[in-house]
Parts: C-alpha cells; sequence; structure tokens
C-alpha cells in the first residue's frame, strides 16, 4: 500500500487535533452521558441521544485520524537543499501569462489542502502541472474556464 505524503507542519496539526479530542472532547462527552442518565428515561431523552450521537462523532474522527496518521509518509522539507525545481512541500510563486496576475501555492497532501491558505494538493490539476518543473518553466493547467499558461517565478523549499 502506496504511503500518503504529508508535510511535517500537516502531521502536527493532525496529531494535535487528535490529542484535543482524545483528552478534551472525549471525557466532556462522557460526562455529558452520565448527566443525561440520571434524566432517567433513555428513550426520550434528546440530551442522551445527541450526547451519544457526538461520541459516535468523534470516535469516527479519531480512528480516521489515526489511520492517515498510520498511512502517511512525512516529508520535511527543510531538510531538502534548496533548488529550482518544484517538488512535495514546496512553495511555489506562478505568474499567469495573459493577466500578469501572481500567486503563491504551497504544495501539500490531501488533508492539509486549503485553497484559501494558500495550501493545494498535489493531487490538484495546478499541482500535477507544477511537480518537477523549474523557475523560468511555463506550464499549461487544465481549468474550469479553459487552458491557462503560468510561468514559475519561484519555489521555495521552507515550511511557511
Amino acid at each position: 500500500m502506496q504511503k500518503n505524503p504529508m508535510t511535517v507542519e500537516g502531521e502536527a496539526a493532525l496529531r494535535k487535533e487528535v490529542d484535543h479530542l482524545i483528552k478534551v472532547v472525549r471525557p466532556s462527552i462522557i460526562e455529558a452521558i452520565a448527566t443525561a442518565r440520571e434524566h432517567g428515561d433513555l428513550k426520550e431523552n434528546a440530551e442522551y441521544h445527541a450526547a451519544r450521537e457526538q461520541q459516535s462523532f468523534t470516535e469516527g474522527r479519531i480512528q480516521d485520524i489515526e489511520a492517515k496518521l498510520s498511512n502517511s509518509q512525512i516529508i520535511d522539507i527543510s531538510k531538502i537543499p534548496q533548488g529550482d525545481r518544484v517538488i512535495f512541500g514546496s512553495t511555489v510563486t506562478i505568474l499567469n501569462v495573459e493577466t500578469d496576475e501572481q500567486v503563491t501555492y504551497r504544495i501539500v497532501g490531501d488533508d492539509e489542502a486549503n485553497v484559501k491558505e494558500g495550501k493545494i494538493s498535489y493531487q490538484s490539476p495546478i499541482a500535477r502541472a507544477l511537480i518537477s518543473k523549474e523557475i523560468g518553466d511555463v506550464v499549461m493547467v487544465k481549468t474550469p474556464g479553459g487552458d491557462v499558461e503560468y510561468e514559475i517565478d519561484d519555489v521555495v523549499y521552507s515550511a511557511s
């Protein structure tokens, strides 16, 4: 089975989330269930059913995160010597050849991707077009609005 790439920061965020779920959320749900049980008849106890539903969701999320962490390959971009080639974890500044609009993206794992934060999945069309190209290369990216040409303006190998 192929491991999914993840940045060091992505791993840390998932570990922080699972730690919070286990140490804070899980105990509060157990307490809510115990309190709801004290109210009597469980069949018509909305608080009890809501707490059980939240418990189910939380346990599912814990299992999901633990599975992702166990099936991930952590890539520390800061340990790779700086280069001009776009690789997983690098931060890439590209220039739209037609509009001169400049945008910067960090290429990350699927679970870390967040376009609002400038993080795109390595599997996204734009990242796939950029990976293994170098500063100065022009790449064609197929978008829903048509093909767009971008020139790679800068590549940085550090966590940002």
